[in-house]
C-alpha cells in the first residue's frame, strides 16, 4: 500500500519509537534508509522492569513539580534512565533553573541530576517540532548501525542539542555517538551514558566485546554540566 508523502514522516516515527521500546510487531524487520533493521545489535532495554516502571514514575513526579513551579511561565521537563535525570526545557530565571533542580532531585528514587534548563524565553514549536524530527533520524541511524544496543538507548533533541541516555559499554557508547554526530541538522551530541563492562551485558556462552573502539575521536568534556561523567561529541 502506498502512503501519501504527509504520512510517511509521522508513521516512520511511530515505527521507530516502537523499536527503542521493545514492543514493534507489525514492522518487523524494519528497513529504514534501504537498510534492514535486523544489522544492528538486538538487545532489550538493560534497565530491570522494576526500574523501568520507577523511571516513568520519576518523570511524571517531576513533571507536576515543574507545572507547580512555573505555571505558565515556563515549560520543563524530565528524562529519566536507571533514576539518573536529564532535565530539559527554558525557565524565566536562574533562580528558577536551581530551584528545579533541587526539586528533581528530592523526588523520590532520582540518583542523580543533569540540570540542562536553559534560561530564556519558551522555545517556539517549530523549533520542538523540529527537535522531534532530529530524535527520529538519529534513532534510525543508531538502529542501522553495528553493534549499537538500540533498545537500550534513550534519544532526547532539545533545540538541536541530541542527548544521549542508556547503560551501555564504553564502546557501544563512542560507536553510538559517533554515528548520532553525523546525522546533519543537529548541533552537538552529548553522551549521558551509564558506562557497563562488556562482560555484564555478553550473552551467555559469548567472549565479550573489546572496550575500546580506535576508529572513534576522543570526546571533550562538556564545561557546562559539571559532572565528569557528562562528555560532548563534535558533529561532523
Amino acid at each position: 500500500m502506498n502512503l501519501p508523502q504527509h504520512l510517511t514522516k509521522p508513521l516512520l516515527a511511530v515505527c521507530i519509537s516502537a523499536v527503542s521500546l521493545g514492543t514493534l510487531s507489525g514492522c518487523a524487520p524494519l528497513v529504514v534508509g534501504g537498510a534492514a533493521a535486523t544489522t544492528a545489535v538486538v538487545a532489550a532495554d538493560r534497565r530491570t522492569a522494576g526500574e523501568q516502571v520507577e523511571d516513568q514514575a520519576i518523570e511524571l513526579k517531576i513533571g507536576s513539580e515543574m507545572r507547580k513551579l512555573l505555571g505558565e511561565n515556563g515549560r520543563a521537563y524530565a528524562v529519566s534512565y536507571a533514576g539518573r535525570v536529564l532535565l530539559l526545557g527554558d525557565v524565566p530565571t536562574e533562580q528558577d533553573k536551581q530551584r528545579a533542580g533541587e526539586l528533581a532531585s528530592r523526588v523520590e528514587k532520582v540518583q542523580q541530576v543533569y540540570n540542562q534548563l536553559r534560561v530564556g524565553d519558551i522555545t517556539p514549536v517549530s523549533v520542538r517540532t523540529n527537535d522531534s524530527w532530529l530524535s527520529t533520524k538519529v534513532t534510525t541511524t543508531l538502529i542501522n548501525t553495528k553493534d549499537v544496543p538500540t533498545r537500550t538507548i534513550v534519544v532526547t533533541t532539545e533545540r538541536g542539542v541530541v542527548y544521549l541516555m542508556g547503560r551501555v559499554t564504553d564502546a557501544e557508547g563512542q560507536r553510538a555517538a559517533k554515528a548520532a554526530a553525523g546525522v546533519g541538522g543537529i548541533n552537538k551530541v552529548v553522551k549521558l551514558f551509564e558506562i557497563v563492562s562488556p562482560e555484564s551485558v555478553a550473552p551467555a556462552g559469548q567472549s565479550a566485546a573489546p572496550t575500546q573502539d580506535s576508529s572513534s575521536p576522543a570526546t571533550d568534556m562538556s564545561s557546562d554540566t559539571g559532572s565528569p561523567d557528562v562528555q560532548t561529541m563534535p558533529v561532523q
